[in-house]
């Protein structure tokens, strides 16, 4: 089933060059969609089955919508907000966009209600206005009344005389009525006005006696299911009350008046009444009708006024409602009505400056020139804004290329610095980055060029000294060499010369590394050649030269030394000098003829367990001229161990002082009985473990020799 979807999703992809689909969003979005496209052909349907897909449409559409947004979020997050410059802009509009559509709709918002609120107040206005009018006039004839049946208790009309004239003010037509005695006993009275009657609320059904009502009321009732402007005043005069009631219908014509300068007014009456009765609510749904649509399906609602078309491009309708209390006639009950006004903002500024049109035009133009700054302001932060996005921006992407530059391999690569704030201090951080990494990799270059050299001459070094096991008629011989650097200044050497003599060799070069691996070389180079010139001279004829005058051979190491130390003081530096140790041994006699030239005197560790130090010799080899050096014999029993050793071996340190002669010794005595390389090797793990993890501090030369027992070889 799953190949089968993916052929579908591909037979579709395919022919538009679209990649394969990949991730549940975008397979539930593209399956989403070929549902939504089934479902809207099958909807045009007759019957159930259309019905149906219309309700499926319901449930595709909204995951449609999900699929898609998550789609879309990955591509704004992975693709549009990938670049600074796209996300500095997201951010300045989130930052800087966001507050001023928010305060723009809340003003927005603010300014309707203000508007809508102001309309219907100006509505209110007028009406409470027209209700006050109405009331002062309905007082000053209820006196009038009142003291007319006073004179004539018994008359059953009063002359008012010039009534209309009185009333010119009062918008649409007028009707009175007037009643004696009290609420349980009364009659009502014909008002006459220049010979003719007045009309009175409904000749046919008269207007009932008000018991509810009290002296000065004043307000909207509804009589009838129609709504009316009425004022109640009640007099008495000599024992006789006399209450006069003044009616305006509150019509059209009426409604006209009040909206003159506002636009559109709607007022329904009783909206409580209204929302429960049904059998109103044929055409629009219940709870949901505009003030517009309620007014037009309710009897007794009253509609007045007519609204201009808009003066700009903003004076926008504005409908607002609020309740209007009224009252039943009947039984006196507050009901509560709806007066909706329709208006326009430019009627409305009108309205309110309409008695103040300089005070008005100050503050239009006021707002007009404060809005221009405002907006002035606004351009000017977006100018900059844009300034410094492009130059944040532009920034990235020098770092950017120059990032890419560097990963290429061209470390010459610069920024071109052209600002001298902290993003130009950026730039030029990298430019001195580029320059010590330039820098670096010249040195590292030569760093490896220096260690392939180091290495050659390691292993040039190597072969200097002896290679395999050395061996001597009686003799066992070994030597070690450990550099602290890649290069060593130390030395040892064995010279076998004929079959029963050895010459061995121990030095030490003042300093370390290259320099004392070339002296080294060239002490070796000579002790080498002394040797091969000696074999030379002195051959088996015993023939001499005269530069050997004096029988100048290994035998006789001192005069050796002597040759050495004019060959370095004058090939050498003054401040170079070696520690040389050289000892000749004849396996015939076992002698051992030796001369230090400032080398550590070695040791020769008897059989018994005595130690002798061989310190015959003479000063350091090549630091003055013409010196002489002693000489020394000893005679090696079988089992004694003669220990040469370099300063690498004794003067290491750790908190309890330097590793030193005795401690030496001891390792060589507890392990004699062991191989000579096994020895070593025991040294050299006590002397590894009594430095730690400290840096090796020199050179670490050891050479032992051991004879053997008597009859072996």
């Amino acid at each position: 089933m799953p190949n089968l979807f993916a052929r579908a999703e591909a037979a579709v992809l395919n022919p538009l060059r679209r990649p394969a689909l990949s991730g549940v969003a975008e397979h539930g979005a593209f399956w989403s969609l070929a549902a939504l496209l089934i479902l809207v052909l099958l909807r045009f349907l007759p019957g159930p089955p259309g019905a149906l897909n219309t309700l499926a449409l319901f449930v595709v559409v909204p995951l449609w919508l999900v699929f898609s947004c998550i789609i879309l979020y990955r591509w704004l997050v992975n693709y549009v907000l990938w670049k600074v410059r796209n996300r500095l802009v997201v951010t300045y509009l989130l930052m800087g966009l966001a507050p001023v559509v928010l305060f723009v709709t809340l003003a927005t918002i603010a300014a309707y209600v203000f508007a809508g609120q102001f309309a219907t107040f100006a509505a209110t206005s007028e009406l409470q206005s027209t209700l006050g009018r109405l009331s002062a006039e309905n007082q000053a004839f209820a006196v009038h009344v009142a003291h007319a049946i006073a004179r004539a208790p018994s008359a059953n009309s009063v002359e008012l005389g010039d009534y209309e004239a009185a009333n010119h003010s009062i918008p649409g037509r007028l009707t009175v009525d007037a009643w004696v005695g009290t609420a349980t006993d009364h009659r009502h009275l014909l008002l006459i006005s220049d010979g003719r009657e007045l009309p009175q609320h409904n000749a046919d059904d008269p207007m009932a006696y008000p018991t509810w009502s009290h002296d000065g009321f004043r307000g909207v009732v509804l009589d009838g299911g129609h709504l009316f402007l009425r004022a109640v005043n009640t007099r008495t005069v000599a024992d006789h009350q006399v209450t006069f009631v003044s009616s305006a219908p509150l019509d059209p014509t009426t409604v006209d008046e009040l909206a003159q300068g506002l636009g559109l007014i709607h007022i329904i009456p009783d909206v409580r009444a209204l929302a429960q009765d049904d059998s109103k609510n044929t055409h629009v749904e219940r709870g949901r009708a505009s003030p517009r649509e309620l007014a037009e399906q309710t009897s007794g609602t009253v509609n007045g006024g007519s609204l201009m078309p808009g003066a700009f491009l903003l004076d926008r309708r504005i409908t607002f409602s609020a309740p209007l209390f009224t009252t039943d006639w009947k039984n006196g009950k507050q009901l509560i009505s709806l007066i909706s006004v329709t208006s326009r903002p430019a009627l409305l500024y009108a309205h309110l400056f309409g008695t103040a049109f300089v005070v008005g035009t100050v503050i239009r133009y006021g707002l007009i020139i404060l809005a221009s700054i405002f907006a002035v302001i606004e351009l000017i932060a977006f100018i900059m804004a844009v300034r410094l996005n492009r130059t944040i921006t532009n920034a990235v992407a020098d770092l950017y290329r120059a990032t890419t530059a560097i990963d290429s391999g061209n470390f010459t690569h610069r920024i071109r610095v052209q600002r001298r704030d902290q993003l130009g201090a950026l730039s030029t951080s990298f430019n001195t980055m580029s320059e010590s990494l330039e820098r670096l990799l010249e040195q590292q270059r030569e760093k490896e060029r220096m260690q392939s050299e180091l290495e050659i001459a390691q292993e040039v070094q190597n072969n200097l000294f002896p290679h395999g096991q050395v061996e001597m008629p009686g003799l066992e011989l070994h030597g070690i060499c450990k550099p602290a650097r890649t290069v060593s200044g130390d030395y040892y050497d064995f010279l076998i010369m004929g079959e029963n003599e050895l010459c061995l060799a121990t030095g030490d070069i003042s300093g370390k590394g290259i320099s004392a691996a070339l002296l080294m070389a060239s002490l070796h180079s000579a002790v080498r050649a002394y040797r091969f010139a000696g074999e030379d001279c002195f051959g088996d004829n015993g023939g001499t030269d005269r530069f050997f005058q004096g029988m100048v051979t290994f035998s006789s190491p001192g005069k050796v030394l002597s040759l050495l130390n004019r060959h370095l003081y004058r090939s050498t530096q003054p401040e170079k000098y070696a520690t040389l140790f050289l000892a000749h041994y004849n396996t015939n006699t076992r002698k051992l003829t030796y001369s230090n030239g400032g080398q550590l005197p070695p040791f020769v560790l008897c059989a018994n367990g005595t130690v002798r130090r061989l310190d015959r010799g003479g000063s350091v080899v090549g630091l003055l001229d013409d010196l002489v050096y002693d000489e020394g014999t000893v005679t090696l029993d079988p089992g004694d161990i003669l220990i040469a050793y370099s300063d690498g071996v004794t003067e290491p340190e750790n908190e309890f002082g330097e590793f030193g002669e005795e401690r030496l010794i001891e390792m060589v005595q507890r392990h004699r009985h062991l191989p000579l390389a096994a020895i070593s090797q025991q040294v050299l793990q006590s002397l590894r473990a009594w430095i730690g993890d400290q840096e090796q501090p020199d050179d670490i030369t050891l050479v032992l020799a051991r004879q053997a027992a008597a009859g072996s070889n």
